[in-house]
């Protein structure tokens, strides 16, 4: 599975939206998505921790790294490399 489809899951899980699946990188999602707010951000943070065995510094984490969905792979997978 792609990191991506993954990342997708992750989040379909957490903010419990069906048309995730839909999404591609240009979808918005800090401000566009009602859901997600700091609770599902911290969330999604936590769950990408545990489940990639990397750790997220406080400092690394901006409203850009959540602007879309391409963003947040992006820094994800630059997290794993």
């Amino acid at each position: 599975m792609s990191l991506q489809k993954e990342i997708k899951a992750l989040l379909q899980e957490t903010l419990q939206l069906d048309d995730v699946v839909e999404w591609d990188n240009e979808t918005e999602i800090l401000g566009a998505v009602a859901e997600f707010d700091s609770m599902a951000i911290v969330t999604v943070l936590t769950l990408v921790e545990e489940n990639y065995g990397i750790m997220i510094e406080d400092d690394e984490v901006s409203a850009e790294v959540f602007e879309t969905l391409g963003s947040l792979v992006g820094f994800i997978a630059e997290k794993l490399a």
